[in-house]
């Protein structure tokens, strides 16, 4: 948490709030955050000067775009942003502030000190570590059911591991996989080659639907996730089988059970997504 759609939501956020924005400074308070340079002064001196052109996202990771330069953001477990006016008090756990040339701010907060950012030319961070080997994205044209198959069909290893390995398909995080294996109706200990080529089919809907229809309601705020402008994802209304433990399914009324796969709890019902 943050996943795709999280992510997603807030790349479009900050798409409409700091695009056109010039950076005076950078403020850095947890140089640990830095990863790349490793030297916070040569970060800020790099950013310095250099305007938001844009704010794409890749996988989990969001890609700010200035003129030259990427800055790749990994937000991981509780790291935000949001936009200020130079006046407002800084609340505590922000780590790094970008100092705008309109007297605005773009603040990243983050309570578990677990978020990174990595600095580039641009084009370099794509063959480049966080991003080097990072699979399909599942939103993207390219994500096609022969796509899908390739990357996970042959697979020895349990399906919903295959979906959390982020060198297969982007993106999916705990919520989302065990959402789309229930849409799917699969049981997310099914061995993923023995899928068969309809069910491959099946789950890459539910996949793309999953992910579409979060986006949409801007992200699940489970724990503290919120977008850019400070507002929550409404998706957590919406979940069928994530956080359900001994309740009833929505689809026949059995109860839902929990057990970890992967290293993750994992939510699904024995009756609608029977084991093979």
């Amino acid at each position: 948490m943050p996943e795709l759609p999280e992510v997603e939501t807030v790349r479009r956020t900050l798409n409409q709030l700091i695009v056109g924005k010039t950076i005076d400074r950078v403020t850095v308070s947890l140089p640990r955050i830095i990863q790349r340079p490793d030297d916070i002064d040569a970060f800020a001196l790099e950013l310095a000067g250099h305007t938001v052109i844009g704010v794409e996202r890749r996988g989990k990771f969001l890609r700010i775009l200035l003129d030259g330069l990427v800055l790749v953001s990994h937000l991981r477990m509780e790291g935000r942003y949001g936009v200020y006016q130079q006046h407002e008090e800084v609340e505590k756990h922000t780590h790094v502030i970008f100092h705008f040339t309109d007297g605005t701010e773009l603040r990243y907060k983050d309570v578990r000190q677990f978020g990174t950012m990595h600095l580039f030319n641009a084009g370099e961070e794509l063959v480049s570590k966080p991003l080097l080997k990072l699979g399909l994205e599942p939103l993207d044209p390219a994500f096609t059911v022969a796509a899908f198959r390739d990357a996970v069909g042959k697979r020895t290893t349990k399906i919903k591991a295959v979906l959390l390995n982020q060198a297969y398909v982007v993106g999916i995080g705990n919520i989302y996989v065990d959402e789309a294996l229930f849409r799917a109706g699969i049981h997310p200990e099914t061995i993923a080659k023995t899928l068969s080529e309809a069910q491959l089919t099946v789950l890459h809907e539910a996949i793309v639907s999953t992910l579409q229809d979060a986006v949409n309601a801007g992200g699940s705020s489970i724990k503290s996730y919120v977008n850019g402008q400070g507002e929550m994802g409404m998706f957590q209304h919406q979940l069928k089988i994530y956080g359900r433990k001994a309740e009833p399914c929505h689809n026949c009324g059995t109860i839902i059970e929990k057990s970890v796969v992967g290293g993750r709890g994992t939510h699904y019902c024995p009756k609608c997504q029977p084991i093979l």
